[in-house]
């Protein structure tokens, strides 16, 4: 059976996730040593939830596609309990999460840089990190 262009977009969407949280993760800056390190910002947060929702899409998607056609009656219960979790997921953590980081940050940027991204943190995060994580 072959993979339809939205399971495969998910999985893409999941690994570039990880591999923006790996190389943050990889920076060293004066912020990730202090209390809370990386918890603190609402955008590790969000990079985080997103990372999470993305990664039961795709447990969906393939447990979609081990269990079509097997009749079993409690791998279909559990596959619809998979499919609530996404679903709530998404509308009480993922979507509200998202819109409001993205809206508030390039509000704020917009309004001024220094604010909420100043010039320093150019030293530390790549301009393509710092897109990738909004």
């Amino acid at each position: 059976m072959a993979l339809v262009p939205c399971q495969v977009l998910r999985v893409a969407i999941l690994l570039s996730y990880c591999s923006i949280l790996c190389n943050y993760k990889a920076i060293e800056m004066p912020s990730h040593k202090t209390y809370g390190g990386s918890w603190k910002f609402l955008t590790f947060i969000d990079l985080v939830i997103q990372a999470v929702f993305f990664g039961i899409c795709v447990l969906t998607d393939l447990s979609s596609l081990l269990t079509r056609g097997s009749g079993n009656q409690e791998q279909e219960r559990q596959l619809k309990k998979l499919i609530s979790l996404r679903d709530w997921i998404l509308a009480v953590l993922a979507f509200p999460v998202g819109v409001f980081v993205v809206a508030v940050f390039w509000i704020i940027y917009a309004y001024d840089r220094e604010m909420i991204y100043p010039k320093l943190l150019d030293n530390f995060i790549p301009g393509w990190l710092n897109h990738g994580m909004l």
